[in-house]
């Protein structure tokens, strides 16, 4: 005895609405894919591309209620801005922040700056430098 197929006849009634629904599901992923990439390009560009200062702590020397700080900053030469800088005690408690401000045509700026602190610091960092 033979058993009667239910499988309807290939390419007569079109697609399956699970083959239709396959086919919106990947171009919906097509879409939210490429919109991630150009999310994720624009972002990069932004950050690399408009990020015009850096800076970096080259050395500090802690004294009782301040803290000397040799800063190093590289920037175009149409740039101005400012940079942050904070000391912690050994405890880690924050003891002193400060923005210095920098301008002019250098493009690299070799700068002692003092960092004024509520007890002896015993860190310099570098949180950030920024375009004003």
């Amino acid at each position: 005895m033979s058993t009667a197929s239910t499988r309807l006849p290939e390419g007569r009634y079109g697609r399956s609405s699970d083959e239709r629904a396959d086919h919106k599901l990947k171009i919906a992923g097509a879409v939210l894919g490429a919109l991630l990439l150009v999310l994720v390009g624009y972002l990069a560009y932004y950050y690399v591309g408009e990020n015009k200062i850096s800076g970096e702590v080259i050395a500090f020397d802690a004294g009782s209620d301040s803290v000397q700080v040799h800063l190093e900053v590289r920037k175009d030469a149409d740039a101005t801005g400012y940079c942050t800088i904070r000391s912690q005690a050994a405890n880690g408690s924050e003891v002193g922040r400060a923005d210095f401000r920098f301008s002019g045509h250098a493009t690299r700026i070799d700068k002692v700056v003092t960092l004024r602190t509520t007890s002896r610091g015993t860190t310099a960092e570098l949180l950030g430098c920024h375009p004003s």
